[in-house]
């Protein structure tokens, strides 16, 4: 294994992890810290473990230089809390944040081989945490967790890297939740279509609940791909099958009776002013067809016992207690998701891993659904997938009226070499909203990239009393959410290592927290940040304004509310310096708190799993980079059909939306003739 931190690096690793858990009894040692993180960080792809590493030496020069690895770690310890902890200079505060590497170093510990070997994991162990196969299912209607494989992709649909086509119909970039729907699609229409993808394969046979390896290969940049200023973490799949691989399977339409507050912004409306007036009936077809095929349901309760209820019995107490009407509108339901079917060997067995990925193939994401379609080899043209291979650049050709026409690719492979592929007939540009802007404007497209928009998440978490155990980790990680208009709240949890870097706190408290693992309830704000975003130079520049701010204020002192109304004792907001809120604190005191403590992004801790824009629609060329059909403006047979043709924020998960738009473009428009 080839260790991407050097010496000084993996002594800085050390030294902090000594100060972290001083005074505290660590389940491993230091030493083996650096070693989990050394494997976890040689699995990523990309520039991420250099960054990590130069992060490290700043930690290090503002720590003390070489008297840091000399002093005691209570010293070390003190020095962290003043420097980095507390610190309101930018930098530092971006330092304080590879507090939450060092603790996946920590929480991730995996003793190498399979499942049981890890029964006696020594950090399981002390925070009381079951992986699945150890988890008691004996008692109805408990389901047992047992594996279903039989939708995998099989080896016939991928194309080696030695034989790679010089040529093919339809090129789709992506295959993720636009790019699958194109490609079956397209395959419906008998094109030959190649669809190419910068991830890896990773059928459910390969997938385990390693978090450190799964998080590292599944994720674009391990899950650490964060905006310019490093203010917001953004998760994207960077897989065959893209981000529905790695996400909760959440399908909510931007507008549904009973499903979505009443009073929210019809996002439709608001299209239509900015110059993209997509039909609301029409894109409600596109919804029902991917609906059926991803067989959506409602989930069932038993999967999110705990969690789920915590949240909606927490809020309806909430609501009653308000006298806003938009508190009172407010939808509380279980989520629908791409479960189904009901009743069969593929429904959840909620192993609370949804996010690195279904070990047991019961996840109906696009890997399962639309890509197992657009390959089916009962075609007479199936689609053919080409793996491990990123485009970094769309060629043109002249056309008539002074239209550019989609003459080829080139392509990187994994070992460097390139290739150029011809498109006899067009290009699908679906790899993502941040990745589609990067590669159309470097393909010239010079308008691409700007006006784009997140759905921001936040989470708090909460301690329930002594004696009450709710064990939400053995349930799906998101069951639940509160539509209150202008924001959502979602249920939501994760297993020991990225719960662990979501909890809050610092040194003894982060420790004590995490070791009440099985008393922890949480759930996340997730906010509109509209139009506020545009790449430069492959880098999504993203500023959080005080009207974001506001809002996000208040919509944690909501969620704290909600928490101590059902129980909870403590709060732990997402807060860098992991301020408690405890149990009798009166509605103006929570609401003082967030307004003293929450000046600046730098003070939360905030991610994004769905950016959305970059390539919006519009009429009108000078006012987007795609016309109604989804096709680039002055171009003659290249579309876009992922998240980036958004023109807004949508405000809800954007799964669903991305796949029916998608949809709408491609499904039995005949675009390439």
């Amino acid at each position: 294994m080839k260790k991407p931190f050097n010496l000084l690096q993996a002594k800085i690793i050390q030294a902090m992890t000594e100060a972290m858990f001083h005074n505290v009894d660590m389940a491993i040692p230091a030493k083996q810290v650096v070693a989990n993180l050394q494997f976890q960080f040689s699995k990523m792809d990309g520039s991420k473990p250099q960054e990590i590493g130069f992060a490290l030496y700043g930690c290090f020069l503002v720590l003390g230089g070489p008297l840091f690895l000399i002093v005691s770690p209570a010293t070390r310890k003190k020095w962290i809390n003043s420097r980095l902890r507390r610190s309101r200079i930018d930098i530092f505060q971006d330092m304080a944040r590879t507090k939450g590497v060092i603790m996946a170093g920590y929480y991730g510990h995996w003793q190498f081989g399979d499942e049981k070997e890890n029964f006696d994991n020594p950090v399981y162990r002390d925070i009381k945490y079951k992986l699945p196969a150890q988890r008691d299912r004996s008692t109805p209607p408990e389901r047992p967790i047992k594996h279903q494989t039989g939708r995998d992709l099989t080896a016939e649909v991928f194309v080696g890297h030695d034989a790679i086509p010089e040529e093919t119909d339809v090129i789709i970039i992506g295959s993720g939740a636009g790019g699958a729907v194109a490609a079956a699609a397209l395959a419906d229409e008998d094109h030959e279509v190649l669809i190419i993808e910068a991830g890896s394969h990773y059928p459910s046979s390969r997938i385990s609940h390693q978090e450190a390896r799964m998080t590292a290969r599944l994720f674009k940049d391990g899950a650490l791909q964060s905006t310019a200023d490093r203010d917001i973490i953004v998760f994207q799949g960077r897989v065959v099958g893209g981000s529905p691989v790695i996400n909760n399977g959440i399908c909510l339409r931007m507008k549904h009776d009973g499903l979505v507050h009443p009073d929210a912004e019809d996002v439709f409306d608001t299209w239509a002013r900015l110059g993209a007036p997509i039909s609301e009936e029409e894109l409600g077809v596109s919804y029902e067809a991917v609906e059926q095929v991803l067989e959506v349901s409602e989930i069932d309760k038993i999967t999110g016992r705990n969690n789920g209820p915590h949240l909606i019995e927490g809020w309806k107490k909430y609501a009653a207690l308000s006298d806003d009407p938009m508190d009172k509108k407010a939808i509380t339901a279980w989520f629908r998701k791409n479960y189904g079917p009901k009743g069969s060997d593929t429904e959840c067995v909620y192993c609370g891993y949804c996010n690195t990925g279904c070990p047991y193939g019961r996840k109906k994401a696009t890997p399962e659904s639309f890509l197992r379609d657009a390959t089916d080899l009962k075609r007479a043209n199936p689609a053919k997938i080409l793996h491990k291979a990123e485009v970094v650049e769309i060629f043109w050709r002249d056309g008539a009226n002074g239209k550019r026409v989609a003459d080829s690719v080139e392509i990187k492979l994994r070992d460097g070499r390139k290739r150029i592929i011809r498109a006899r007939k067009g290009v699908v540009v679906a790899a993502g909203a941040l990745a589609s802007s990067h590669l159309l404007y470097k393909s010239g497209i010079l308008q691409a990239g700007h006006n784009i928009s997140l759905n921001i998440a936040c989470p708090v978490v909460a301690l329930m009393p002594e004696g009450k155990e709710m064990n939400v980790w053995d349930e799906d990680q998101m069951a639940t959410y509160v539509d209150r208009g202008d924001f959502l709240i979602e249920s939501h949890f994760q297993p020991p290592l990225s719960m662990a870097t979501l909890v809050p706190g610092w040194f003894e408290d982060h420790y004590e927290r995490m070791r009440n693992y099985g008393r922890l309830v949480s759930a996340g704000v997730l906010f509109p940040a509209d139009r506020l975003g545009h790449m430069e130079n492959g880098k999504l520049k993203f500023k959080v304004g005080e009207d974001e701010l506001a809002l996000l204020r208040r919509a944690l002192a909501a969620m704290t509310k909600v928490h101590f109304l059902n129980g909870a004792e403590e709060v732990y907001p997402a807060l860098l310096k992991g301020q408690t809120l405890y149990a009798g604190m009166s509605d103006a005191d929570i609401d003082q708190f967030y307004q003293d403590n929450l000046k600046e992004p730098d003070d939360v801790v905030l991610s994004s799993s769905h950016p959305h824009g970059g390539n919006g629609i519009n009429a009108d060329p000078h006012k987007g980079v795609v016309d109604l059909n989804q096709r680039v403006h002055n171009t003659t047979n290249c579309y876009v059909a992922d998240a980036s043709v958004m023109p807004s924020c949508i405000r809800v998960n954007a799964q669903l939306t991305t796949m029916a738009m998608a949809h709408r473009a491609m499904a039995g428009k005949r675009r390439f003739g």
